[in-house]
């Protein structure tokens, strides 16, 4: 079962527990410039290769062998259909993978990520930062963070979108089958900024304007102080 994984550390940890290859063997491949190379990756853009589902593989499958379904699997899910697909909205695989993987960071709503996929799609067309929080809590390698500070937003790192523009070098985590699609059938409007709705459901309010997205901050921002939660 592959799904939920961040980091390739994690995700061969994972793999190694469900088949004999060692979590070393399969780190090993996944980080071999010329192996994933055949596949059409790099090691920044791998993790997109692995489609979240259940598989069935024998126990003694090797890390060559576990590499090679995987990537059958990858190029059954891109099917002619999703190609099409993405080569109308102007972005390749590894790309939709990569906004599909902030689309899941930021929201666990499964009804809202074709409208966060849109905001961000707006940005890219628009050529505007993404100012994607989650970038950088994966650039400072801590997920942990439930509030992104000014002095989180200046460090010096090919993911931090604010300082940045465009999608960053590859996913920040393993892209959601429901993430992927979402991408590929964002929705069409207007909205350039979202934020947490402040009653914490899990939802986000957007805007279409900086006027309207600062008085949504600030009433989030407050909230946030009420519960005394700083970082």
């Amino acid at each position: 079962t592959l799904n939920n994984t961040r980091t390739l550390e994690d995700f061969a940890g994972k793999i190694a527990a469900q088949i004999e290859a060692d979590s070393i063997s399969i780190l090993t491949s996944l980080r071999d410039k010329q192996m994933i190379a055949k596949y059409g990756f790099k090691p920044e853009t791998v993790i997109g290769m692995f489609i979240p589902n259940t598989y069935q593989l024998y126990w003694n499958t090797d890390s060559k062998s576990f590499m090679d379904r995987m990537y059958k699997e990858y190029s059954r899910f891109w099917n002619a259909d999703r190609m099409r697909k993405a080569e109308k909205i102007g972005l390749s695989p590894a790309e939709v993978s990569i906004l599909a993987s902030i689309v899941d960071e930021e929201t666990i709503k499964s009804d809202e990520k074709s409208r966060v996929a849109g905001v961000y799609m707006n940005r890219l067309n628009r050529r505007i930062k993404l100012d994607a929080d989650p970038t950088l809590k994966f650039a400072l390698g801590d997920f942990s963070i439930k509030r992104v500070l000014n002095k989180h937003k200046r460090i010096d790192s090919p993911y931090n979108t604010y300082k940045y523009r465009g999608l960053p070098p590859g996913p920040i985590r393993q892209a959601s089958v429901s993430g992927l699609n979402a991408v590929l059938n964002y929705e069409k409007h207007k909205y350039i900024y979202f934020c947490a709705n402040p009653d914490f459901s899990g939802y986000h309010i957007f805007a279409r304007t900086l006027r309207q997205h600062n008085r949504n901050a600030r009433n989030y921002q407050n909230a946030l102080n009420k519960r005394g939660i700083m970082k």
